[in-house]
């Protein structure tokens, strides 16, 4: 009877640890990267910034984020994992606090820069402690609780569409700084719970065998490309949709609610749905198909003006883009030995923080040319047509086995 009871509770606590880890995607994601769209608007205006300024303003969050990805698993290794997890957090929350503070175009940029820095190491760790949970080695479990820390970024996303719209209706001119201030704080007030979870995942294993790291990357090299332009067409999309909605005549509070819906149907997908999805398919199919979600979620702003269209393309495309960080972290877990999950986590987010990184600017400099925010936007389109493409050349091939294991498995 107690053996019965155990095996009931532990579900249950490894949703628990995986929901505490989602603290790190709350604040990563949903406050430092996507409620930038949200406030974009009432910061171009205030600060009379062009499409490519604001594009640029993202870029170098971007550009943060490639080094913080890059870097990841090097402080990971420094300051142990959970360590740095936690510290990524409070770093990002003090980055949204200073962004609050200032209105000069130099000094947010480089919060923006320190908080995507942060914010990567934060979202490259916090990946690799959701895949080490333990669940007895069953795939589709440790599936759906990387699928629950993923959700982090849709509640983040939801928080911010309630969050940012309240300020900037209270305090009007500045209500973006406002914004950004009590985001700050709201992440302040998470480091509680990620740091709970993080004492609860075991350690990584040792490392046992470079070379066997090294040709599993190269075995993902599909991944790597899928990545990139995965990258750079779903952020085209999230920096600038909101500015299109409020071109088509939109307001504040319907914008917010379209940002909300998003974030909505992007927790409840990615617990609900993607997490069994993305366990049972293999190779490069998963990632193909989230492309082909998030592609149809762009489609109905460009086509159709009105509320209508915004809550179709909220719902499809809320429902999709973080299906791609899932899908990529599954695959790694997949393909690599486990003392690699980190790295090769890094290394899939480096390609696709460059992707983040270069989508926003092209985007933005389309965005200023005839045709406006619309033909920036078609950009993310064709890069998500291309992203589709690439991945169904990735292959599944499971990792040698180390060399540990073989050897206990000679000795039985």
């Amino acid at each position: 009877m107690q053996a019965m009871g155990a095996s009931t509770a532990r579900p249950r606590s490894e949703y628990m640890i995986a929901l505490g880890l989602a603290a790190g995607p709350v604040v990563a994601l949903g406050f430092t990267r996507f409620a930038y769209a949200l406030l974009l608007p009432s910061m171009r205006s205030e600060l009379n910034w062009t499409y490519a300024a604001a594009g640029g303003l993202n870029t170098a969050n971007a550009l943060g984020y490639i080094i913080g990805a890059g870097s990841g698993a090097w402080w990971s290794r420094r300051l142990g994992a959970g360590r740095s997890f936690v510290i990524g957090i409070v770093i990002s929350a003090l980055a949204l606090l200073g962004s609050g503070l200032t209105s000069d175009f130099t000094a947010l940029s480089i919060f923006r820069f320190i908080g995507g820095l942060a914010t990567a190491v934060t979202f490259v760790v916090g990946s690799a402690l959701a895949s080490r949970i333990p669940t007895g080695g069953r795939q589709h479990r440790s599936a759906a609780l990387v699928g629950v820390y993923m959700a982090g970024v849709g509640i983040g996303v939801v928080i911010a569409g309630v969050v940012v719209p309240a300020a900037l209706t209270a305090w009007d001119a500045s209500g973006w700084q406002a914004g950004w201030l009590l985001m700050g704080l709201l992440a302040l007030l998470l480091v509680g719970p990620a740091a709970w979870a993080v004492k609860a995942v075991p350690p990584a294993a040792p490392p046992t065998g470079a070379a066997n790291e090294a040709s599993s990357l190269r075995r993902m090299t599909p991944a790597f490309i899928w990545y990139v332009l995965f990258g750079a067409g779903y952020v085209s999309y999230m920096t600038f949709v909101i500015a299109l909605l409020r071109d088509q005549g939109m307001g504040t509070w319907s914008t917010a609610g379209f940002f909300v819906v998003l974030g909505g149907a992007s927790a409840l997908a990615t617990l609900l749905v993607w997490g069994r999805i993305i366990g049972r398919l293999r190779g490069g199919h998963a990632p193909a198909l989230v492309s082909v979600v998030v592609l149809v979620g762009v489609l109905p702003v460009l086509l159709f003006d009105g509320a209508a269209a915004a809550i179709a393309s909220a719902v499809i495309f809320g429902a999709g883009f973080m299906a791609g960080p899932t899908a990529v972290t599954v695959l790694a877990r997949r393909m690599l030995p486990q003392h690699a999950w980190t790295s090769g986590i890094a290394w899939l987010t480096v390609a696709f923080s460059v992707g983040q990184a270069v989508g926003p600017l092209i985007a933005g400099i389309l965005s200023d040319s005839e045709g406006g925010i619309a033909k920036g936007l078609w950009l993310s389109v064709i890069l998500l047509l291309l992203s589709a493409i690439a991945s169904l050349f990735q292959r599944e091939v499971k990792p040698a086995p180390e060399p540990r294991a073989v050897a206990e498995a000679g000795a039985k």
